[in-house]
């Protein structure tokens, strides 16, 4: 009898061994594998979480540099932002923050080069939106409006687009295309809700133009 059961269980190891013969290295690098993919998740969600807790730290220290008017200190952070935590939404919206204090401060350069890392780099429309505003903003005060309309022909979501046209008709005064402005203004007028502040802005700017859109639209209306 033991020797029924020694005879199955050399068959056993015998069928074993030719299994993992066969297998064994499959086997073996489909571990690897796994608990290298494992470790890498594992290594990524470390990584996610420590640029995320580095990026709040230096977004709130840029927001302080901001407030505090200390443009070379807004440089440095700023920096440290891009080079330590470029991906995030904290960086984005850092390059907004950092973009008004350079700009309030004549720094026009690395204003534009902080709006253009939020075009490049942000998933987020609204933020590119504002970001294209803002560099048209930029061009237009280092009398470059060229520039400034190529910022606004594009990439602007459908929830900024009176605000684009806006701005748009900022540059064609400024370029002294006076009917152009005044259409590009209409334009804005037209999409912005009745009551709001802004409208009340461009109807003032379409009223310097020698147009009263209120008027206009009464008159379409009576049509």
């Amino acid at each position: 009898m033991a020797t029924h059961y020694d005879l199955e269980e050399q068959e056993q190891i015998a069928q074993l061994k030719h299994f993992w013969a066969k297998y064994g290295n499959l086997i073996t690098w489909a571990l690897i594998a796994v608990l290298g993919a494992f470790a890498a998740w594992n290594g990524w969600q470390y990584w996610q979480r420590k640029s995320a807790l580095e990026a709040a730290a230096l977004y709130d220290e840029l927001d302080r540099a901001v407030q505090g008017g200390d443009a070379d200190r807004v440089k440095r952070v700023w920096g440290d932002l891009q080079q330590k935590a470029a991906r995030t939404a904290q960086a984005h919206q850092g390059g907004l923050l950092a973009a008004r204090a350079l700009e309030s401060a004549g720094q026009l350069d690395e204003a534009r080069q902080a709006l253009s890392m939020v075009v490049d780099k942000s998933s987020d429309a609204a933020l590119v939106s504002v970001a294209r505003l803002r560099l048209a903003t930029v061009e237009l005060q280092a009398q470059q409006p060229e520039a400034a309309l190529k910022w606004l022909a594009t990439g602007i979501a459908p929830e900024f687009a009176a605000l684009a046209a806006d701005r748009k008709g900022d540059v064609l005064q400024a370029q002294g295309q006076a009917e152009a402005a005044r259409a590009a203004y209409r334009e804005a007028w037209t999409a912005l809700e009745p009551g709001l502040d802004y409208r009340r802005i461009v109807e003032a700017k379409l009223n310097a133009l020698g147009v009263d859109p209120g008027a206009s639209s009464t008159q379409e209306s009576a049509r």
